[in-house]
């Protein structure tokens, strides 16, 4: 049946194509048979060596059709080749001095010598793109990371010829001794090294056992520049143990209480018996409350340089005056929806929209000073007004319709309705209002959801110290030894892994250690929980902090020296994180 629909061809070519390939093909043959083996090939031979493109050769004469000679066999077509490559029938023109001239024969080579002399004098660097100048087709071959990517271009009828780099991945955004603050959790942290992490296993019991009481008395370790036999270092490891501890509100072994944000899917099916139990629901929530005060009183009194509060919907970062290069405590909120802002703002709680604000679309008053949200939306229905009272001037104001009060309420709420659970949504509280704060999360019904595998679970607090009704828990270390291919052969690769929820304190306590272990190199990837990559965002300072001073006043809040001064500095990635770090000779190449 499908022979007799007019126009089909069982093929991938149209007979009379078909027809014209055949009689080209015809006419090959017979100019192989009257000439020397090697001195002729077909046109889209010609033209895929030229392009660099490595082309298997023409079986000779004694190969499995087992004749000698030049006969037919000799010129056969190569049954690999693609018939699509090659040039059309009709002759083109010339073009140039550099067509008038007779085409030189190409010599026949087995594939390796083929392969040889393409790289050769194709490709001496690894580096060049070329595009032939046929006016049909040009063949273009790309040389990346070791690959060879062919692809066709019909369009281009002139040669030029460009580079592509053959080196590293993107270039790091910047190079430092010490890394920028990043202020956002991560889930995992991947170490890369050339020597290896075996001291991080397989810790003696003496050595966990001191490295948990460095942590509780806050015991300052200074590691020397480098550790000549990192293995036999009793001191690295039981500064390792140390950096892996925080601290955790509520701690139930079954369930994942971190990320919060998108954790039904691995919440469910997991025991859960408050969800239907009002009561221990309330006994939950009451034990949460006096662990989320007792963790902002130390918060104020400067014993506890920051904690988390992670719910459902959102992340809550509190920070202790002096961090960040704030004077005031400060609280940030991410993500947030339109719904939680006005609630905050119904129990009186003053915010700012730092994003908001940086985009141009907070005004501010002819003085300069910022504007509440209240005197904002007070001016904007003044404006509202305003921009109706020429019409009354001209006494045509019944003759057009005026939006009704609903559509103008809509139209203003446009804006924050879009920027819900989007990164611009970030909230920034400070001073007494955190305090404020502190009492709405307390009280709010939204904090903890009703549905769900997380119904009735209180939020995770997260905190580098000790506070009441915590839990102490570690975060998971795990070393692997690996062969990677290289130029020479094989060579052994060691990586470190760490996951967990991983505060800031603890990468930075970590770096430190690695710098010292691995002679000041190794590698990283970092991979951060995306809702709270944007507190990394510089906030406004009303002045200018004596870092002397700060220093001085959290001597006690249970963070090593030099982790508490990288904590004070302003952040500088924006709504970004740290994605790779790589410390070569003790200096540090970023990337956010």
């Amino acid at each position: 049946m499908a022979l007799s629909v007019p126009g089909y061809s069982p093929g991938f070519r149209k007979p009379p194509e078909v027809v014209r390939l055949r009689r080209k093909r015809a006419r090959s043959r017979g100019a192989a048979a009257s000439s020397p083996r090697g001195l002729t090939e077909p046109a889209a031979r010609r033209a895929a060596l030229v392009a660099g493109l490595p082309l298997r050769p023409f079986p000779a004469a004694g190969g499995r059709g087992g004749g000698s000679g030049g006969g037919p066999a000799a010129a056969r077509r190569n049954p690999f080749a693609r018939l699509d490559n090659r040039p059309r029938v009709a002759a083109e023109p010339p073009e140039g001095p550099a067509r008038e001239q007779p085409e030189a024969p190409v010599p026949f080579l087995d594939s390796n010598q083929e392969n040889d002399l393409l790289w050769e004098e194709k490709f001496p660097e690894r580096t060049t793109v070329t595009e032939l100048p046929q006016k049909h087709f040009a063949w273009k071959v790309i040389l990346q990371r070791g690959l060879i990517i062919s692809t066709r271009d019909e369009n281009t009828a002139s040669a030029k010829t460009s580079h592509v780099s053959f080196s590293e991945p993107d270039t790091p955004s910047s190079k430092s001794t010490e890394l920028p603050v990043d202020w956002s959790i991560k889930t995992r942290l991947l170490f890369t090294s050339s020597q290896p992490f075996t001291w991080a296993d397989h810790l003696k019991a003496q050595e966990e056992a001191q490295g948990l009481v460095q942590h509780c008395r806050a015991t300052e370790v200074t590691l020397p520049k480098s550790i000549q036999d990192p293995k036999l270092s009793t001191e690295l490891r039981c500064t390792f143990q140390q950096s892996l501890i925080y601290w955790l509100h509520p701690a139930l072994s079954w369930l994942p209480l971190f990320p919060r944000i998108g954790a039904d899917r691995k919440m469910a099916g997991k025991t859960s018996p408050w969800s239907n139990d009002a009561t221990l629901q309330h006994v939950l929530m009451s034990d949460w409350s006096v662990s989320f005060t007792s963790l902002y009183n130390l918060l104020k009194t400067k014993l506890c340089p920051y904690f988390y509060v992670c719910t459902y919907q959102f992340t809550v970062l509190f920070r202790a005056a002096g961090l960040a290069g704030s004077d005031l405590i400060t609280a940030l909120i991410s993500p947030t929806t339109r719904g939680l802002r006005e609630a905050m703002r119904n129990e009186g709680i003053e915010f700012s929209l730092p994003l908001i604000k940086e985009s141009g679309h907070k005004k501010e008053t002819a003085s300069g000073t910022s504007l509440g949200y209240g005197e904002e939306q007070a001016i904007s229905d003044e404006d509202e007004e305003e921009s109706f009272s020429w019409l009354e001037e001209m006494g045509v104001q019944d003759k057009i319709k005026k939006p009704d009060i609903l559509s103008i309420k809509l139209r203003k709420e446009k804006h924050e309705v879009q920027m819900d659970h989007r990164p611009e949504s970030v909230v920034l509280v400070k001073g007494i209002n955190t305090f404020t704060l502190l009492n709405f999360l307390i009280n709010s019904k939204s904090l903890v959801a009703t549905s769900g595998p997380q119904a009735g679970l209180p939020p995770t607090l997260l905190s580098p110290v000790a506070f009441r009704g915590a839990t102490m828990q570690m975060l998971k270390a795990r070393s692997v030894n690996v062969k990677t291919q290289a130029l020479s052969g094989y060579r052994d690769q060691f990586s470190l892994e760490i996951t967990g929820p991983i505060m800031p304190h603890s990468l930075h306590s970590l770096t430190m250690l690695l710098k010292s272990s691995q002679s000041g190199s190794f590698s990283a990837v970092l991979y951060p929980h995306e809702p709270t990559a944007v507190f990394n965002i510089c906030l406004q300072m009303d002045k200018v902090l004596d870092m002397e001073v700060v220093h001085k006043e959290l001597t006690n809040c249970g963070l090593h020296p030099n982790t508490l001064e990288q904590l004070s500095q302003i952040p500088l990635l924006g709504k970004s994180s740290l994605r790779n770090v790589v410390l070569r000779d003790y200096i540090y190449n970023w990337r956010s």
